[in-house]
């Protein structure tokens, strides 16, 4: 198989303007796409939880989310990933792995099914067996869906991916709101995540025509699995990872504490969701076509790094210093003890967003198995912390031993891991030092507006506000605000002499000044 190119075409290596193009396209498509979706989820949540459900129900929809979540991570045992990276046609392996794919995922369901009662009597929520059982249908959905979703990944078609999600989001939510208004709790989140499923298999088999076809081949099976089993076990283990505090929660601190802690948890996840699922649409396939140039690809990954920080951390730092009047503001004062978790989940979304786009290169090079040896060095460090620290205190210590195990041991592992694989260090510090200290200083002036003028919604706007502009002014390069305001200075001052000269500037012998637009740009700084 030779070239990457477009589906059931044998062309050579795409152009590289033309891949710039695919990308920010798709880049656009994403962000809007991630955006709308996170916006109406996060309305439909405010609406369930405020009015709907209490923190029991919540806590049970956690056990079965989080479950289904971890299958996830190995359903299709990491196969699906070769559509989007493998050369030549796709149309060749596509029905094998479909194959692989539809097989994996119902053992899977048939295993969960029969496991269910021990696994939600393990996790502190027997009720959540039948919950538990309706959900992880979308296993064997997911399982079909995989290879047409992999074929518009592959080919940046994420307008097409985001008609799709929005079909899903409003079957599933319209589903979700109605079972829930007659009482069904944490099952109608189990039907109307079934349904939205089933819709968006059916909109990307109609997206991706003819990727629905099963074959088999098993020269084409065996490289399959030789690709996809350590991808399988190292997104397995960062699922298990992500997910290891709300099932220690869950099994030591009960349903209850889960509820509050997974309403923490998933308000952390609102920056990183949208954020690092817009650059993850794109950011695999990216790297994979820069992954035989060292130097284009430290480049791409330095610059994705810094635009995710810089973008990331006000977000991250306002949810973690405003935690309490926020949670309260949104979702009412009966969840205001999740604020305890809070700031501590928000310090681990940044360590989030960066291991995500992390392993994403580092699939992209080839690490598979570096990747699989850091994720269980990250489990084996971390599942006894939390352990210990449910027992020695309340949610509020399970999420700081979560960011400790990850800032202690995990990040410091992911940079020795780039930097073998040719991404320098000093880059990665360098265009993260800005939005570090921005963030610090965002940090101390909410705190003390906070404290100053209270927790009313006016006040929280005054903090929020002027806490944002304290972080531009120190994240964004100075030097370039300097530029821009002595350029227009400079052109003002250009302009006042003309008026006063001849009237003509041919008869002054007067040169043009160039528009801004038009210069030629200032070589690129990193943020």
């Amino acid at each position: 198989m030779t070239g990457r190119q477009p589906m059931g075409t044998d062309t050579t290596e795409a152009d590289p303007a033309a891949l710039g193009t695919q990308v920010r396209s798709a880049t656009r498509w994403s962000l809007v796409n991630t955006m709308v979706m996170r916006l109406g989820n996060f309305a439909t949540g405010i609406v369930l939880v405020r009015y709907v459900l209490d923190p029991a129900a919540w806590g049970v929809y956690g056990v079965a989310q989080t479950v289904l979540m971890v299958l996830l991570s190995a359903n299709e045992l990491g196969v699906t990933l070769a559509v989007v990276r493998w050369e030549g046609d796709v149309r060749r392996f596509a029905p094998t792995v479909l194959t692989l794919s539809a097989l994996s995922s119902g053992l899977l369901y048939l295993a969960l099914f029969a496991a269910a009662p021990a696994v939600a009597a393990l996790l502190g929520a027997p009720e959540a067996t039948a919950v538990l059982r309706v959900m992880c249908v979308c296993l064997i959905l997911d399982g079909l869906s995989q290879v047409p979703a992999g074929v518009l990944t592959r080919e940046f078609r994420q307008g097409r991916r985001m008609v799709i999600d929005a079909l899903n989001f409003v079957v599933s939510t319209s589903v979700t709101l109605v079972l829930a208004v007659q009482g069904w709790g944490a099952m109608s989140f189990a039907c109307g995540a079934v349904a939205g499923n089933a819709v968006a298999l059916a909109g990307c088999a109609l997206a991706a025509p003819g990727m629905l076809r099963f074959g088999w081949d098993g020269e084409q099976a065996r490289a399959l699995l030789r690709f996809g089993l350590p991808l399988a076990g190292a997104s397995m283990l960062s699922l298990a990872v992500v997910n290891a505090d709300a099932m220690i929660v869950g099994a030591v601190l009960g349903h209850v504490a889960l509820g509050y802690y997974m309403l923490a948890f998933n308000m952390a996840g609102w920056p990183v969701r949208v954020i690092s699922e817009t650059a993850r649409r794109v950011s695999f396939a990216g790297f994979s076509r820069l992954a035989d140039s060292p130097k284009a690809l430290s480049d791409g990954f330095a610059r994705a790094l810094g635009v995710l920080m810089t973008a990331t951390v006000p977000a991250c730092v306002l949810l973690g210093a405003l935690a309490g009047p926020l949670i309260e503001l949104v979702y009412g004062a009966k969840w205001r003890p999740a604020a305890a978790a809070l700031p501590w989940l928000m310090a681990l979304g940044l360590a989030r967003i960066a291991a995500e786009l992390t392993y994403d290169c580092l699939v992209a090079v080839g690490r598979r198995r570096s990747l699989l040896l850091i994720q269980g060095l990250w489990l084996v460090a971390l599942v006894p912390v939390l352990v210990l620290a449910a027992r020695a205190g309340g949610i509020d210590t399970v999420a700081a031993g979560h960011v400790v195990v990850a800032g202690a041991i995990v990040l410091p592992v992911f940079l020795v891991a780039l930097r073998r694989g040719g991404i320098a260090t000093r880059a990665l510090v360098r265009v993260s030092v800005r939005p570090v200290l921005g963030g610090l200083v965002m940090a101390v002036v909410l705190v003390a507006l906070h404290r100053r003028l209270g927790e009313g919604l006016l006040a929280l706007s005054a903090t929020s506000v002027i806490g944002l502009v304290c972080y531009a002014v120190c994240a964004l390069p100075g030097r370039t605000l300097v530029r821009g305001a002595t350029g227009r200075r400079r052109r003002r001052g250009a302009e006042a002499p003309a008026a006063q000269a001849a009237p003509s500037a041919d008869e002054a012998g007067a040169v043009p000044s160039v528009p801004a637009q038009q210069r030629p740009a200032a070589p690129a700084r990193e943020r």
